[in-house]
């Protein structure tokens, strides 16, 4: 889920605190995220895979830094595309988690997959809805050591927690309102909206509007 197309858009906030202790080997646990996240973006673009990243990694963008072991990637395509996926991940030294990858991709539309140098995990989220689609369309494309990578928007990163609405994710939604004050609400109230009527109740648009107050 994403907001309007940047070639700049905000500075990507270097982690700090526990988020910048070392590994075993004294590598800056900053510069393995980047540097995977550069080399993953690269891949995908290079096999037409369009992608956003979402969690904890887009949550350094817009929030407060906070400790994140993982990498969340949506991606606008569906698991008819996994072939191209796994070609792509194997490309880059990524390696599938799941057994039977296929029997799992079908009941979860994820691929969990480990980087083979860093052991980070990086989690492949196949698109199911023209939601996903049209977030991934607005993604920003921020700067990383002068390569691009592609981030959900500060919007649909709202949408995307307050849909999860565990208390962590809700966390994530406040420090994102505290650190950031002109955004398209509207935008974000039109998709919630949508969201509650399949479940015939006000349960997302109620959650944002008690967090605006």
């Amino acid at each position: 889920m994403a907001g309007g197309k940047n070639t700049g858009g905000p500075a990507y906030k270097r982690p700090h605190g526990r988020n910048r202790r070392k590994n075993k080997t004294g590598q800056d646990t900053k510069f393995m995220f980047e540097q995977l996240l550069i080399k993953i973006s690269q891949a995908l673009g290079k096999n037409f895979l369009p992608y956003m990243v979402i969690g904890g990694q887009a949550v350094l963008l817009y929030g407060e830094p906070r400790l994140t072991r993982d990498i969340d990637i949506t991606l606008g395509v569906n698991i008819d595309k996994l072939n191209e996926l796994l070609n792509t991940i194997r490309e880059i030294g990524l390696i599938p988690l799941p057994e039977n990858i296929e029997n799992f991709i079908e009941k979860t539309y994820v691929l969990p997959v480990k980087d083979k140098d860093t052991n980070i995990r990086v989690d492949f989220i196949f698109s199911q809805t023209s939601y996903e689609k049209q977030a991934i369309d607005r993604a920003n494309n921020i700067e990383i050591k002068s390569k691009i990578v592609k981030f959900a928007s500060l919007e649909d990163m709202i949408i995307h927690k307050i849909f999860a609405g565990r208390p962590r994710d809700l966390e994530d939604v406040r420090s994102i309102l505290l650190k950031n004050h002109v955004f398209d609400k509207d935008y974000i109230f039109k998709w919630l909206k949508e969201f509650d009527s399949t479940l015939d109740q006000n349960i997302f648009t109620e959650t944002f509007e008690n967090m605006l107050l």
